[in-house]
């Protein structure tokens, strides 16, 4: 028998998704230096969500258009990369309430099969570790192809990250754009299709 593989080429649209609506937050930086050292496969637009209002299952029939445009740019994303702190051992609220609306109403989820990069930088020495297993949790549950290693819990010491996403340690921009060179590897991954006969 003869199996076909098809090969979605790169460049790869890259949805980043930060878990903190404040434009000073760490993960902001984070996120800039992870597209400063990633491969040049990979392309990135930020998806914001701070415009959506609270989740209600009353609005499934009548669903906001700014909820409408959320669904798209994730569904229009060939990956997606979350870029959060922790908040109180968990996710932040505003992006447990952007992830469920882009799930509902119920049968038209947009996180299904799309592959997904979680990492996170805290000022706390187990650097978001325990929130990422809580948006792990929801993503499982939501069917997103999650890569799983490498684990990337950033300890955000100060000056680590400049505003302009420029890494001063070394270690840290070394261990980075390995995170970066793995995920391109997923994503491609992921892509890939063997048709079912």
């Amino acid at each position: 028998m003869q199996i076909e593989i098809v090969e979605h080429e790169p460049p790869y649209r890259v949805g980043v998704i930060i878990g903190s609506l404040s434009r000073e937050s760490i993960n902001r930086r984070l996120a800039l230096a992870l597209q400063k050292l990633a491969p040049p496969e990979l392309e990135f637009f930020e998806i914001s969500y701070a415009d959506l209002p609270l989740y209600n299952r009353d609005l499934d029939a009548d669903y906001p258009q700014v909820a409408l445009d959320f669904k798209a740019a994730v569904r229009s994303a060939d990956a997606l990369l979350f870029v959060t702190p922790e908040y109180n051992r968990s996710l932040p609220g505003a992006l447990k309430n952007a992830i469920d609306w882009g799930s509902r109403p119920w049968g038209q989820n947009a996180w299904s099969d799309k592959p997904v990069g979680v990492i996170g930088a805290s000022a706390g020495q187990i650097g978001t570790a325990v929130g990422q297993q809580s948006l792990r949790s929801t993503l499982s549950f939501l069917n997103a192809r999650q890569m799983t290693t490498p684990e990337a819990y950033i300890h955000f010491t100060p000056g680590l990250i400049e505003a302009d996403g420029e890494v001063t340690v070394p270690a840290t921009e070394q261990f980075l754009r390995m995170y970066m060179e793995k995920f391109l590897e997923y994503v491609a991954r992921v892509l890939t299709v063997i048709p079912q006969a």
